[in-house]
């Protein structure tokens, strides 16, 4: 692989990360209902782990309520017991198919507590930023060792890697400070 592949996989591998952290975000609950809020949740169903999504169709008919119309009546119960385990604090009112989850605002304390998972996610996302920046520079010193690329080349493609990582983790930064305002936000 050249140098130049090896730097464009390493910002494909970057951005990737970043949109993991995004919809993992999407997915906390900021006091309105949200679909998304939903897909980090997984049931375990015919033998895997499937998302509510590819079990149910999810919508948002006011902005305190989530409804998830379960296509199965046997993976109602399944579901439900998925959600009540979920880190989201929400309880599900069963009437046969049909799910309503109220959303309740959200309590100071509760606000704190998102903000740590947050903080959490963020940390996971970087730290998942800097390992592709140590492969793609082990990749990069392999090349050299091989006699592939010269020494220049190696400093010059390690300072672009480093620039493409402070950038992403810039870019994280910024969405995890307008998440946390946008939660913190009675």
């Amino acid at each position: 692989m050249s140098s130049e592949d090896i730097l464009k996989n390493c910002n494909l591998k970057m951005k990737k990360a970043y949109d993991v952290f995004s919809q993992d975000l999407a997915s906390l609950r900021t006091g309105r209902a949200n679909v998304a809020m939903l897909d980090i949740i997984k049931v375990n169903v015919y033998g895997q782990n499937m998302s509510i999504n590819q079990l149910a169709n999810i919508s948002t008919p006011e902005p305190r309520l989530i409804t998830v119309q379960v296509w199965d009546q046997n993976n109602v119960a399944l579901i439900d017991a998925a959600i009540k385990k979920s880190s989201l604090g929400i309880n599900p009112q069963i009437d046969g198919q049909l799910m309503r989850i109220p959303i309740p605002s959200l309590t100071e304390e509760r606000r704190v507590e998102l903000k740590k998972i947050m903080g959490g996610l963020a940390e996971k996302s970087k730290i998942s930023i800097r390992n592709i920046r140590r492969e793609a520079n082990d990749s990069l010193k392999k090349d050299h060792k091989d006699k592939k690329i010269g020494e220049d080349e190696l400093k010059n493609y390690e300072k672009k890697i480093q620039n493409l990582t402070d950038k992403q983790i810039s870019e994280l930064d910024k969405k995890l400070t307008e998440k946390e305002k946008e939660i913190m936000t009675v």
